[in-house]
């Protein structure tokens, strides 16, 4: 073989070598590659136990604290951010008309509690009427009897002369006026009876009265009470809205209120559900404090995707659809001593142990 038939196999197997060589790290890389993806999107052969998310945020019972009276703000207690305690008096309505509306409610309660009592009274004379008439219908009839008898003797007495008939007349009309005096006598009982119903009735109606006035006695008290703005809770303060001597109306939101009590939610992709439960250990890390990693636990899942509790709904039966990953709502409890530093609305970084023992801790 001549030289330059050598040199040529040599120049065709550095090519072949070459070619070899480049298609076995393209493969490399793509390779790599795929095993980037994987190891990112945790998929097998990278599947982990730890479920991560950054769609995560500190929550609280944010309170918005308004008054349920108008008026004019005579003093305000507290300032901006300011921490306060269950009952403090934060700010003060003017109470000058609702403190004459309680004094008035007390004088129509004591007016109404009068004419109740005047009511009894007017019961017991009633009674003592109706036992009056009673007496007088007794008598009547007593009386009529007599009349009967003696109107009976006179008649004797006139049948064999002894008596005139001009007595007789006279004797039949004191019969007669003797038995209307009963009718009389029973319509004034039934009179002062039915009077002693009125009075009884007219009884409940001012019962009625009492107990109307007496709420709004209650009621007007409600209203002063309310002119003391007090905190519901232990809690610091938001930005102060309004100054002294603002006019403000009922429901004017004054301020808000954040109480020490906090928790995380974080809302997680349906495909990391499979393994998360209430009582999973959880550990999360704040932004907002140069990555400070805190402890949690699993509290509770949600019922349902976040898209369920939105105003509205999609409607993924028209059109051309397109598969997004649901989230779902995972209340986390926080557990580290160091929580103090938290504020509502923090993000966070979640990550949630589905490999550990579940702690049944409430």
């Amino acid at each position: 073989m001549s030289q330059q038939e050598q040199n040529h196999n040599a120049g065709r197997e550095r090519t072949n070598r070459l070619r070899i060589l480049s298609i076995a790290t393209g493969a490399g890389i793509a390779i790599v590659g795929v095993l980037v993806i994987l190891y990112a999107w945790q998929l097998p052969p990278f599947t982990s136990a730890i479920q991560s998310t950054e769609n995560a945020y500190v929550r609280g019972q944010v309170t918005f604290i308004s008054p349920q009276v108008s008026g004019y703000v005579t003093a305000v207690n507290v300032l901006d951010y300011q921490p306060v305690h269950k009952g403090e008096v934060m700010m003060t309505i003017d109470d000058r008309i609702y403190r004459q509306r309680v004094h008035q409610a007390q004088a129509q309660l004591a007016m109404k509690k009068a004419a109740l009592d005047n009511n009894v009274q007017q019961r017991r004379s009633a009674q003592a009427v109706i036992a009056r008439n009673q007496a007088a219908l007794d008598n009547a009839k007593a009386q009529a009897v007599k009349s009967g008898l003696d109107l009976k003797r006179v008649e004797n007495l006139v049948s064999d002369g002894s008596l005139s008939i001009r007595e007789r007349d006279a004797s039949r009309a004191s019969n007669s006026q003797t038995i209307a005096e009963v009718q009389q006598a029973k319509a004034t009982l039934e009179v002062s009876r039915q009077d002693l119903q009125t009075v009884i009735i007219n009884h409940a109606s001012l019962e009625a009265d009492v107990a109307n006035t007496q709420a709004a006695l209650e009621l007007a008290q409600i209203d002063l009470e309310n002119t003391r703005i007090i905190a519901p809770r232990d809690g610091q303060l938001g930005q102060i809205a309004v100054r002294q001597g603002a006019y403000v109306a009922a429901g004017t939101r004054l301020t808000s209120l954040v109480p020490q009590q906090m928790w995380i939610v974080a809302n997680m992709k349906e495909t990391q559900m499979a393994h998360i439960r209430p009582g999973l250990p959880v550990s999360f890390t704040v932004d907002a404090l140069d990555g400070e990693k805190f402890q949690g636990r699993v509290e509770y899942i949600s019922p349902a995707a976040g898209s369920e509790f939105s105003a509205i709904s999609p409607d993924n039966a028209t059109g051309n659809f397109v598969k997004i990953a649901q989230r779902i709502p995972v209340r986390i409890a926080i557990t580290s001593e160091n929580a103090a530093r938290l504020r509502p609305g923090m993000s966070v970084e979640v990550d949630i142990d589905t490999s550990a023992a579940v702690d049944e801790a409430k």
